[in-house]
């Protein structure tokens, strides 16, 4: 099977070193078998993850903060 992401929104977000980022959020999708379905037909795994623009990976937190992967530094999205 193979597996893309799908790039779903950006948005930026502060860190508590005061510092502006900007986060991309993405979708995982997968491709169906093309003798089923269309070469071009990929459906959602239900996976998302967020990256920062700089490509390094964000851990989402229930209170929607967010925390750069093997860091201290936290993110909250600006409103």
């Amino acid at each position: 099977m193979e597996k893309t992401l799908r790039q779903l929104e950006t948005f930026n977000a502060r860190g508590t070193d005061g510092r502006l980022y900007a986060v991309h959020g993405y979708e995982h999708m997968a491709r169906i078998d093309p003798r089923m379905a269309p070469l071009d037909h990929w459906e959602s795994t239900g996976e998302a993850e967020y990256k920062l623009a700089d490509g390094r990976h964000i851990d989402m937190r229930e209170d929607g903060r967010m925390r750069v992967a093997n860091c201290d530094l936290m993110l909250e999205r600006v409103r």
